[in-house]
């Protein structure tokens, strides 16, 4: 008989109700070492959380997110809270012996994150950060692909991560824009981020450029508040390998709802892959005849593990929440302790580092060392 887990999600916003639809699917699709239950949720109110709790299937729920965390009965909490509250949330978590599911990204300071994943290293338990991207087939063929040197040496790296939900400047001051929050380099740019390091190797230096284009918004009282986070961040990248390339991260690209793009460029070969059409990966390779070289696309399919598992038939695509269900049996394997964690809380303190040498990097003006 399997192991039970029993699950206590914060928050039932987007991403809380992507957590469910990815650990629903997820129980169906692949072999897990464990069941899931959904034991109890949490909001900042009784009635969302209750209304919560009704639409997902829990079998309780609280707007104390502390009782929950103090729950013996609890095996995993699984944070989706605004940003500025993971901190908080994780570490007491950790010290009542749970495992924690975090989105990204995992604090807002690098100096918080490193602390997080201190505590989870020391107590034990197994930790995991919502990059879920990362699990797209179609990112796993991109990085075997350079690994087994079919490019070449790498030359050059490009990734965007530019959607529009900040644009108009009607909107309402949120916590992202709170400094708190991390603005769009630690939204977005961590992304894009976690893509340059998973495909191409790590970074180690970077040349920051943070911009905020819209300085004031409404706070949603009859007044105006100062924006001081970033809407558009960029960054020069150098790679341990000796490839260069960039990053960037905009909230406000007029048109763009779920742009995360990027483009490898090697001596034998090339890589460009859009998430506009995140079931493709098209691939140049200088070894094709002349006459008839050009940028081919490689459709995704039951060969790329593992797309087999949602569809036995190619051509019929993945969506947004079967990557997370691919995250969420990476972690409960993790939990198992049948592979490491995929991406932990260490990995996210990495990423949370080069947000921040990028911003410091913009305010002074120079190339930094990660």
């Amino acid at each position: 008989m399997k192991k039970k887990l029993r699950l206590g999600l914060i928050g039932s916003g987007f991403m809380g109700k992507t957590h469910v639809f990815g650990f629903a699917a997820a129980e169906r699709v692949f072999d897990l070492p464990c069941d899931v239950e959904l034991a109890t949720i949490a909001d900042v109110t009784l009635a969302q959380a209750e209304a919560a709790r009704a639409a997902f299937g829990f079998a309780r729920a609280t707007d104390d997110w502390r009782s929950l965390v103090a729950d013996p009965d609890i095996d995993v909490i699984d944070i989706t809270a605004p940003n500025a509250l993971h901190k908080e949330m994780a570490l007491a978590a950790i010290a009542a012996g749970k495992h924690v599911y975090c989105e990204k990204p995992l604090a807002p300071l690098a100096s918080d994150a490193r602390e997080m994943a201190d505590a989870a290293e020391k107590a034990g338990v197994r930790t995991q950060v919502g990059f879920n991207y990362l699990c797209n087939p179609m990112l796993g063929l991109a990085r075997e692909m350079i690994a087994g040197g079919e490019l070449g040496d790498i030359r050059g790296y490009r990734g965007l991560h530019a959607e529009d939900y900040m644009a108009d400047p009607a909107a309402p001051f949120t916590f992202r824009h709170d400094p708190a929050g991390g603005g769009v380099l630690a939204d977005l740019g961590s992304h894009a981020l976690a893509t340059a390091e998973f495909l191409v190797g790590p970074i180690t230096r970077v040349m920051g450029d943070c911009v905020t284009v819209i300085a004031s918004r409404p706070d949603g009282k009859g007044g105006v508040r100062t924006v001081e986070t970033d809407d558009i961040g960029r960054a020069f990248l150098r790679f341990e390998n000796g490839a260069t390339g960039s990053i960037e991260g905009n909230w406000v690209a007029t048109g763009r709802k779920m742009q995360h793009d990027f483009e490898v460029y090697g001596t034998k070969g090339a890589l460009a892959f859009s998430q506009e059409r995140f079931n493709e990966l098209h691939f140049y390779s200088t070894g094709d005849a002349k006459g008839r070289q050009g940028f081919r696309r490689i459709e995704a399919g039951p060969d790329h593990v593992p797309y087999g598992r949602f569809c036995v038939a190619p051509g019929h695509q993945l969506g947004f929440n079967d990557l997370k269900a691919i995250e969420v049996a990476g972690y409960l394997d993790a939990i198992a302790g049948l592979r490491p964690e995929p991406f932990n809380f260490r990995a996210g303190l990495r990423i949370q580092t080069l947000v921040e040498t990028i911003q410091t990097s913009s305010r002074n003006g120079a190339w930094l060392a990660v």
